[in-house]
């Protein structure tokens, strides 16, 4: 038995150490596949249930199980007496990262790049960067939480609390940077995407939890999350694998637009983790705490983002590209955060004895 965890940790240890480069060969797995296989592709994006790709959600749910398997609930109700690492999301997602991203857009879209793309195109690609900006994640950050070791009835909170406020507070705020006084959210897909990415995989990480622990106790809980963790790694490289063949032919035929609309969302990205992380620095945050506060504000509720650029611009609008491009940079740029939060867990205190 002891053999057998020890060769689990290894074979863990090897999919963590070199996750950069399984990443990369996933993203060209997926674009090869998408450029030889575009029907597959066409076939897969047709299963769908109020706009949230089926297939994406069971690689979803791979990869958050583990995660929601250590969610507590009776620890639930004890984050309201540390509610400084919640404050510090909110901050973030609402107050700080939509007006930096509308802000961004502006100056490289009308000045930065003036003159390299045509008008129409660059107020179509400010606006799907926007709607990135007031779409912060839901259902990846379990994922980049697990990665760093967070709090996961701390995150579940942030998390859940954030969607709450993401139902009332999306449409006035995406309303007021683009401008628009009718604008339509699906939401059919928001809801739909919370339910489907966040209480499901909860509600089988809790049943899941109950069982074990009347049977097998904490450590019976500890082992199948560590044997469950590189499930949710295969899951990530084959979310990764299917939303670049999805996006195949428009990597391919536009690959300088891509490029131009990729830098304001990676200076976005590094720039409000930076932010965030530097504040949750500055009022000592536990690093299981503030490394899941960080990364909630970098990464990007994209489900939503796309949805409401198709509705709003139509499926091969500039503002739909730009969010492609947003899910395009998201992954390998989260993963050099999580490898940066890692190393310098030093610069937080440590979490209380009893934390999870």
């Amino acid at each position: 038995m002891t053999d057998a965890i020890g060769d689990h940790h290894r074979v863990l240890g090897i999919f963590e150490r070199f996750l950069s480069l399984w990443v990369a060969l996933a993203i060209a797995g997926g674009v090869s596949l998408g450029l030889a296989a575009p029907e597959l592709f066409e076939t897969v994006a047709r299963l769908e249930w109020a706009r949230v790709n089926l297939v994406v959600a069971v690689l979803i749910w791979l990869m958050i199980y583990p995660m929601m398997l250590k969610v507590e609930p009776s620890c639930l109700k004890d984050v309201g007496h540390k509610p400084k690492g919640l404050a510090l999301t909110l901050l973030v997602n609402w107050l700080i990262k939509p007006f930096t991203m509308a802000g961004l857009g502006v100056l490289f879209f009308q000045h930065v790049f003036a003159g390299l793309i045509p008008t129409d195109d660059a107020q179509q690609y400010i606006a799907g960067m926007i709607l990135l900006g007031v779409a912060p994640c839901t259902a990846m950050v379990f994922v980049w939480s697990n990665l760093t070791d967070g709090d996961a009835n701390y995150t579940l909170i942030q998390v859940s609390v954030n969607d709450i406020i993401l139902v009332f507070a999306f449409t006035p705020i995406a309303g007021l940077l683009l401008g628009l006084t009718d604008l339509h959210v699906p939401w059919e897909t928001l809801l739909a995407s919370v339910v489907i990415f966040v209480v499901i995989p909860l509600g089988a990480g809790l049943l899941t939890h109950r069982r074990l622990l009347r049977t097998r106790g904490a450590p019976g809980i500890e082992r199948l999350s560590s044997r469950l963790k590189p499930t949710s790694i295969v899951g990530l490289l084959l979310t990764v694998a299917l939303l670049f063949g999805f996006q195949a032919e428009t990597i391919v035929d536009q690959p300088g637009r891509v490029a131009l609309i990729a830098v304001p969302l990676l200076v976005q990205s590094y720039g409000i983790f930076a932010v965030a992380y530097g504040l949750a620095r500055v009022i000592r945050l536990p690093f299981n705490v503030a490394a899941p506060a960080a990364m909630i504000g970098t990464s990007n509720f994209f489900e939503l983002a796309v949805a409401v650029a198709i509705s709003l611009f139509g499926l091969g609008s500039g503002a739909a590209l730009a969010t492609v491009v947003g899910v395009l940079i998201e992954v390998p740029v989260m993963l050099s955060l999580v490898a940066f939060a890692n190393r310098t867990k030093g610069w937080f205190p440590a979490p209380p004895p009893n934390a999870n």
